[in-house]
């Protein structure tokens, strides 16, 4: 099971002097402790005009939502209360769980040709009101499952496309052959989904790399944190500062790289080093950056030739071969993809040849 909010962030709330903190906090941590097929009827029609002034009808794939409410319980998967065949519920954390589910199918679709989280289509299965004060959102291999946070530190996690988008990503990870969840495969497993998590929330709001924030969780924090998100790809280590939480502990460069036993081998820490990495791929190339950094990413993963415990040196050398393959020898992408691995001291800036 995978988890937005890192446990040791989790671990500050906790320790904290808060009753109601520390409590919210204790029952998130215990989730991740105890380890908690495509329908060609689903399409919608896009329409279009060719060469000769014609109307075109294309089929593109739909998504199969179901969002359910755990009324508060620690059990899934809860009620059934909106579906595709129904209007929005009302409910807020039912109606944004229901769009952003939508919006992560469509970066998925319109970005990379992937039809949802397991590429056929299948249902985007998601639960809200999970626990009470629950201060998580999940992914458990099958759902999204997110809790309303305790109203102090964290608001509902359902208002964040990142959050949405990132735990969704874990999946398409799991379904391309997975990436071992500890130490630097771990960590690239972390990063990928916030990349893909940024990349969505990006695709949504039309922005280019120049125009986005590169923030992952931003408004998930209640005005009285000291803090922007949980995440910045684009600078790691400054997406908080609190007295409460502490400060942002992510290392952008190898040099920083964290050794510790914690967090399955620091996979949410280290996670920064390949986060700015891209970031910085994405702003050398410019543009949108799902179109050519993101599809280097994406079909990196997606190749079926990671081997599940690629460490961060690894995982660099493959997505020069997959910009090589995609773009040439000596193409502005492979030396942006270069430059973009070596500002993090994970690879040598040699110049391309």
């Amino acid at each position: 099971m995978t988890a937005i909010v890192p446990p040791y962030l989790l671990a500050r709330i906790a320790a904290t002097d808060a009753p109601h903190l520390a409590r919210a906090a204790r029952a998130a941590r215990a989730t991740l402790e105890a380890g908690h097929g495509y329908d060609p009827d689903l399409t919608r029609l896009q329409l279009s005009i060719d060469e000769d002034g014609a109307l075109v009808a294309r089929a593109t794939p739909s998504p199969d939502r179901v969002i359910s409410d755990a009324q508060n319980r620690e059990t899934l998967p809860g009620v059934q209360v909106r579906t595709e065949a129904d209007p929005p519920a009302g409910d807020e954390a039912t109606d944004e769980a229901f769009d952003g589910l939508g919006a992560t199918f469509d970066f998925f679709w319109d970005a990379f040709g992937r039809a949802g989280i397991d590429a056929a289509g299948g249902t985007l299965a998601a639960t809200v009101h999970y626990g009470v004060d629950y201060d998580n959102a999940f992914w458990n291999g099958e759902r999204m499952v997110f809790g309303d946070g305790d109203g102090e530190v964290f608001t509902g996690f359902t208002s964040s496309l990142s959050v949405i988008a990132h735990e969704l990503a874990h999946g398409v990870t799991e379904f391309s052959g997975g990436l071992v969840y500890e130490r630097q495969s771990g960590a690239l497993n972390e990063s990928l989904s916030d990349v893909f998590g940024a990349l969505t929330e990006q695709h949504s709001l039309g922005q280019t790399a120049d125009e986005a924030l590169w923030l992952i969780g931003a408004g998930i924090f209640t005005d009285a944190v000291q803090g922007k998100a949980l995440r910045s790809l684009a600078a790691p280590g400054t997406a908080y500062d609190d007295d409460v939480l502490g400060r942002d502990p992510q290392p952008g460069h190898m040099r920083d790289y964290v050794e510790t036993e914690a967090d399955n081998g620091g996979v949410h820490i280290n996670s920064g080093i390949p986060n700015r990495a891209f970031h910085l791929t994405a702003i050398a190339l410019g543009g949108r950056a799902w179109e050519r950094a993101g599809l280097i990413w994406y079909r990196t993963l997606t190749a079926g030739t990671l081997s599940p415990t690629v460490d961060f040196a690894g995982f660099a050398r493959a997505t020069l071969e997959t910009a090589t393959a995609e773009y040439g020898e000596g193409s502005e992408e492979v030396d942006a993809v270069r430059a973009g691995w070596s500002g993090v001291g994970v690879m040598e800036d040699a110049p391309s040849r």
